[in-house]
C-alpha cells in the first residue's frame, strides 16, 4: 500500500515537472515520437506490402506455374558484358506442348497484343492503357480469374479466331455504367477491329505488373492476326490439381519442352519456368532486407531521442537541486528521490512512444492504401515500440537519477 502511494506520489511531481517545463518536454517528446513513428511507419507499410504480395499471388494459386522465354547475362571477359537471348516461345511450340502434355493439369497458352489500347462502345472511350491478350479456353481458369457475367471464350471462337472479347470490370465500369446497358452481346471498338463481349470479369483488383480489372482478352489466334508483331512471344500457364503435383509437373514440362524446342543434352534451358509463389516469396525476402535497414534507422533516431532525454534529465537535476536538498531534508530516501526521476523520464517517454505508435500506424496505412491493401493494425510493433521507449526511458534516466540520489543534502540546500 505504502509503494502504491509512493508511485502515485512520484508520478504526481512527474507531471508537475514535466508542466513546469512544457516546451522542453515536448521537444522530447516529438523527438521519441519521430524515432517510433520512423519505425513503426516503416514495418508497419513492411506488413501491409508482404500482406499485398500474399493476397495478390494466393489469387493465382500456389499450385500454378507458367513457361516463358528465358533472356539471361552473361560474362564475356573481364568487364564486358552482353545480353543473351534466346528464340521467343514460338506459337506453334506452345500449341504442341499444350497437345502433349499428359500430365493432370491445365495447361494455357497466351500472349500480350498491346498494353496500350483504347476501348470505343458509342461515345464512351478509354484511356489508351487498355492490355489485350490472346488466351485460349482455359486462360480463365488457369490464371485464378473469374467470370462475373456472361462466359468464357470457347475452344471453337480460339480456334476459328472470333471477334468475341472478355473484358475486365474497370472497362465495364468505363463504357457502361453511365449507360447502365447489359455489356454481354454488345459491339465495341478494340484498336481498330470490332468485338462482341461475351463476358465480364469479376474484380480482382491490382497485382504486380497485371490488373486483370484492366485488361481485354480475346481469342489468341485473332490477337496474332490483328496485334501480330515480329518475333511474338507466347506464354504458357499450367494449373496442377495439388500443390504435391507440382514439382512433377514441372519436371514433365521441363523435358516436353526442351524437346519441343530441341534444348541439346547439357545446355541450359532455353526457357524460364516460374511458380506463382516464387515471386512473391522473393518480394517477400527483399521487404525482409528492408526492415532491417528501417530497424537500424528506427534506432539510431531513438539512440539520438535517448541523449536528449538524457540531457533534459540531467538538466532537470541541476535545475532543482535546491528542491532534492529540502525534499532529503524532510526525510526522502537516496531511493526515492532515484525512483522520482527515473518515473519522470518514463513518463516524458512513454508519452513520446504512444505519440510515436499512432504516427507510425497512420504513415504506414497510408502506404497500404496507396497500394490497395487492408487496414493493418500492427500490434506486434505497437507493443515492441513502446517496450523499446521504456527501455530508452529507464537507460536515459539513470545517470540523472543516480546524480539526484547521490547529492550531498547540505550541500543542495546552499545551491543558488
Amino acid at each position: 500500500m505504502a509503494n502504491t502511494r509512493l508511485l502515485k506520489e512520484n508520478l504526481r511531481i512527474s507531471f508537475l515537472s514535466i508542466k513546469s517545463h512544457l516546451l522542453r518536454t515536448i521537444l522530447t517528446v516529438l523527438i521519441i515520437a519521430f524515432g517510433i513513428m520512423a519505425l513503426v511507419g516503416i514495418l508497419t507499410a513492411i506488413d501491409a506490402v508482404e500482406y499485398f504480395l500474399n493476397d495478390n499471388f494466393a489469387m493465382m494459386g500456389s499450385n500454378t506455374f507458367s513457361i516463358q522465354n528465358r533472356d539471361i547475362r552473361v560474362h564475356i571477359g573481364g568487364e564486358r558484358r552482353r545480353n543473351k537471348s534466346y528464340e521467343p516461345i514460338s506459337y506453334q511450340q506452345a500449341m504442341k506442348f499444350k497437345e502433349e502434355y499428359k500430365f493432370p493439369a491445365t495447361a494455357s497458352v497466351f500472349t500480350y497484343g498491346t498494353g496500350i489500347a483504347t476501348l470505343k462502345y458509342k461515345s464512351e472511350k478509354t484511356n489508351p492503357n487498355i492490355q489485350v491478350m490472346g488466351i485460349d479456353e482455359n486462360y480463365i481458369k488457369a490464371s485464378g480469374l473469374e467470370i462475373g457475367r456472361g462466359r468464357s471464350i470457347t475452344a471453337t471462337e480460339v480456334q476459328q479466331g472470333s471477334h468475341v472479347v472478355v473484358i475486365g470490370i474497370e472497362i465495364y465500369k468505363k463504357l457502361f455504367t453511365d449507360t447502365k446497358e447489359d455489356p454481354i452481346g454488345k459491339i465495341i471498338s478494340v484498336g481498330a477491329g470490332k468485338y462482341r463481349i461475351v463476358g465480364v470479369l469479376k474484380e480482382r483488383g491490382s497485382s504486380i505488373g497485371f490488373s486483370g480489372d484492366r485488361s481485354c482478352m480475346a481469342p489468341i489466334a485473332n490477337i496474332r492476326q490483328y496485334f501480330s508483331r515480329p518475333n511474338m512471344n507466347f506464354r504458357i500457364s499450367v494449373m496442377v490439381n495439388s500443390q504435391n503435383e507440382m514439382e512433377p509437373a514441372i519436371g514433365e514440362a521441363t523435358g516436353l519442352l526442351r524437346k519441343i524446342r530441341d534444348d541439346k543434352l547439357g545446355f541450359d534451358d532455353s526457357f524460364a519456368i516460374i511458380k506463382s509463389d516464387n515471386v512473391a516469396n522473393m518480394l517477400i525476402k527483399l521487404t525482409s532486407k528492408i526492415q532491417i535497414g528501417a530497424t537500424v534507422i528506427g534506432l539510431i533516431t531513438l539512440l539520438g531521442a535517448a541523449i536528449g532525454l538524457m540531457n533534459i534529465m540531467l538538466v532537470s537535476v541541476t535545475e532543482r537541486t535546491r528542491e532534492i536538498g529540502i525534499r532529503k531534508a524532510i526525510g526522502a530516501t537516496s531511493k526515492t528521490i532515484r525512483n522520482q526521476f527515473l518515473a519522470e523520464a518514463v513518463v516524458i517517454a512513454q508519452l513520446g512512444g504512444i505519440l510515436g505508435v499512432i504516427m507510425g500506424i497512420m504513415i504506414g496505412n497510408l502506404v497500404s492504401l496507396a497500394i490497395g491493401s487492408s487496414f493493418i493494425i500492427p500490434w506486434q510493433w505497437m507493443f515492441g515500440g513502446l517496450i523499446l521507449t521504456f527501455f530508452v526511458a529507464l537507460v536515459s534516466g539513470i545517470i540523472p537519477a543516480n546524480k539526484a540520489a547521490h547529492l550531498d543534502p547540505i550541500e543542495s540546500l546552499r545551491y543558488e
